[in-house]
């Protein structure tokens, strides 16, 4: 059994800064990659960043030079630094670990007013 816990959504002007942190515990043995992908109403779960376990990352291009993904092995969690939001980033995270298996966390609302 694995469990993703999240934190950090919430309500920000357009142009503030959120982080969300993502922690994962459990059966997990090693996590080949982590990341978050997000879900706007009536609109379809896309990736937003995700990072594997070489450190290598991968960015929507929506969020490039906004966005800073990283993870700190040690503690199994990922981090996702979002700076100079916009209204258009308002949706559900999610986080992501692949073990190769799948899995995700509940999802936390990020929701940027203009």
């Amino acid at each position: 059994q694995v469990q993703l816990v999240e934190s950090g959504g919430g309500l920000v002007q357009a142009g503030g800064s959120l982080r969300l942190s993502c922690a994962a515990s459990g059966s997990i043995l090693s996590i080949n990659a982590m990341g978050w992908y997000r879900q706007a109403p009536g609109k379809q779960r896309d990736l937003v960043a995700l990072i594997t376990s070489t450190g290598s990352t991968n960015y929507a291009d929506s969020v490039k030079g906004r966005f800073t993904i990283w993870r700190d092995n040690a503690k199994n969690t990922v981090y996702l630094q979002m700076h100079s939001l916009k209204p258009e980033d308002t949706a559900v995270y999610y986080c992501y670990i692949r073990t190769p298996w799948n899995y995700w966390g509940q999802g936390t609302q990020v929701t940027v007013s203009s």
